[in-house]
């Protein structure tokens, strides 16, 4: 990997005897997974993936791997199961993405995608603010000039688990908005950076692509998406 050492380093945290990547109980957990869930995620390498079709605006997206097996699981334990402390080990595994997206080592603003009021409440707090902060504390520990920024705020909008493509496609259009009084300090942070989008899974593509729209209608040009896992009917690039 590009930035080595995401598990090796790990220590073991007090966390339910039950691993988030197969739910086996009484085994010796790293960061809340046994050692061979840990060598599964460990041995996944990101690449480009795309939807078909593709939505209008979608940047290049790099993703870790397919939505299955232990990738799938560690998401749901750390989304849904109150599982908190994956965000270390996930967020350091999305920089390997970033990474892998970028190239080489450059300047880049990490733009999360933005949760609503009620998925942050259900949730206990905002999923990939988390994941962001600690992706970039491990892009900075390799090196990277890294900033993250906030720039939009996600309006409510219907769970896209409920609606097929063309709902997703409607839902997404108009469920972002920019921050008042942002735009100009965002453009400054951007300058000489580049913007890489943040998200845990693609499926259709329409909510990275309506971000990436927001983003560039106020001057702020986007240059690839990074996500942790794709959705395995969407396949791989």
């Amino acid at each position: 990997m590009v930035l080595a050492g995401v598990w090796t380093e790990l220590t073991d945290l007090v966390l339910p005897a039950e691993c988030a990547g197969c739910r086996a109980e009484r085994l010796p957990l790293r960061q809340g997974v046994c050692p061979a869930c840990a060598d599964a995620l460990r041995a996944l390498r990101p690449a480009p993936v795309r939807p078909t079709p593709a939505p209008q605006g979608l940047p290049g997206c790099v993703a870790l791997g397919s939505y299955q097996g232990v990738l799938r699981d560690s998401l749901l334990s750390y989304k849904e199961r109150g599982r908190h402390g994956l965000a270390r080990p996930l967020g350091r595994l999305l920089a390997e993405v970033v990474a892998e997206a970028v190239g080489e080592r450059r300047p880049v603003l990490l733009v999360p995608v933005p949760a609503t009021a009620r998925a942050v409440r259900a949730r206990h707090g905002d999923h990939l603010r988390r994941l962001a902060r600690h992706s970039a504390a491990r892009l900075r520990a390799a090196g990277w000039p890294v900033a993250v920024t906030h720039p939009l705020r996600a309006v409510p909008r219907p769970d896209s688990a409920t609606l097929d493509s063309v709902g997703r496609a409607a839902a997404a259009r108009d469920a972002f908005r920019l921050r008042a009084g942002r735009v100009g300090a965002v453009r400054r942070i951007a300058a000489g950076r580049l913007v890489v989008l943040l998200d845990d899974i693609v499926t259709t593509g329409v909510t990275l692509a309506a971000v990436t729209r927001r983003l560039e209608s106020a001057g702020i040009p986007v240059y690839a998406a990074a996500v942790l896992a794709a959705t395995v009917r969407r396949g791989r690039a």
